[in-house]
């Protein structure tokens, strides 16, 4: 195995099949962020999500996709053009990945793509455990999943961001009140088959915990973006949280603990959610 994956990989606590299959994740997506950096890709775009808050703000969860926003509209960008980069930018370490861009028929605008690798071919190079590899069937994969938002909502806030695994290297992300307007559209916006994803709660908890003020201003350009009902450009802080209000009244919360258990370590930390928790917690929320 490449020295510099089994450095990466030492710094992540994998026990289980599921933790070992995670931490593969997490080491392809550092190595994904730094091939995109080498071929330039954050001259024009910017991190954003989960990921980017698990990676850069210490977020406790695992998160699956990478996902971007050019910083100004470009309805021609090309995500293709980065794939046989990145195929190249892993294999130089060792792992067989390929990456293909994914077509949408309705013409989105989001663009998307997947990398993918054989899992049991990875635990085997990972982790030399043939015992465990045989539990895997042939055809399993691991996917990371690539989008970019051609055409995003304005008003977003910018920082550069650095890290040194693989190989130093350097970022665009969202600043945190911008990365806050994001999660708490999800919250608002988001269904997963006509429910809310309890990941966007577990982070919305992790902004609050941290005082993160949120990009009024970002969140209001999201909101319009989506044909939010009642959304305008002129709605207050105090018009935001009545919103929240709402959606909590909502929440199937055991639907939610159920979506967010797979990603974290402490599932005891979910014991407490409920309406009454969020509402309360939401008359904290500040403004930029």
């Amino acid at each position: 195995m490449n020295n510099i994956v089994e450095q990466m990989l030492s710094l992540h606590a994998s026990k289980t099949l599921s933790d070992k299959k995670n931490s593969i994740k997490e080491v392809v997506q550092e190595i994904i962020l730094c091939g995109l950096s080498r071929a330039g890709f954050f001259r024009a775009a910017a991190f954003y999500g989960g990921t980017a808050l698990r990676i850069f703000h210490g977020l406790d969860r695992f998160s699956v996709d990478l996902d971007f926003s050019l910083m100004e509209p470009n309805v021609h960008f090309r995500l293709d053009a980065y794939l046989s980069l990145l195929e190249k930018e892993l294999g130089a370490y060792g792992f067989r990945f390929t990456a293909e861009e994914k077509v949408k028929a309705n013409g989105s605008d989001v663009k998307s793509a997947f990398v993918k690798g054989n899992t049991r071919e990875l635990i085997l190079q990972c982790y030399a455990d043939e015992h465990l590899a045989r539990t895997i069937a042939s055809s399993e994969r691991i996917n990371v999943k690539i989008e970019v938002d051609t055409t995003p909502p304005p008003h977003a806030g910018f920082e550069r961001q650095f890290r040194l695994l693989p190989i130093p290297y350097e970022i665009n992300i969202y600043d945190m009140p911008s990365l806050f307007a994001g999660k708490i559209h999800a919250v608002l916006c988001r269904a997963w088959k006509g429910r809310i994803k309890g990941r966007d709660l577990y982070d919305y908890v992790f902004y609050l915990a941290g005082k993160t003020p949120v990009n009024v201003k970002h969140l209001h350009a999201r909101l319009v973006d989506s044909g939010f009902a009642n959304a305008s450009e002129d709605a207050s802080l105090e018009d935001i949280k009545e919103m929240l209000y709402r959606r909590f009244e909502v929440i199937d919360y055991a639907q939610a603990r159920n979506d967010v258990l797979p990603f974290i370590r402490n599932p005891s930390c979910l014991d407490i959610w409920s309406k009454t928790f969020f509402q309360s917690m939401t008359n904290s929320l500040k403004a930029l």
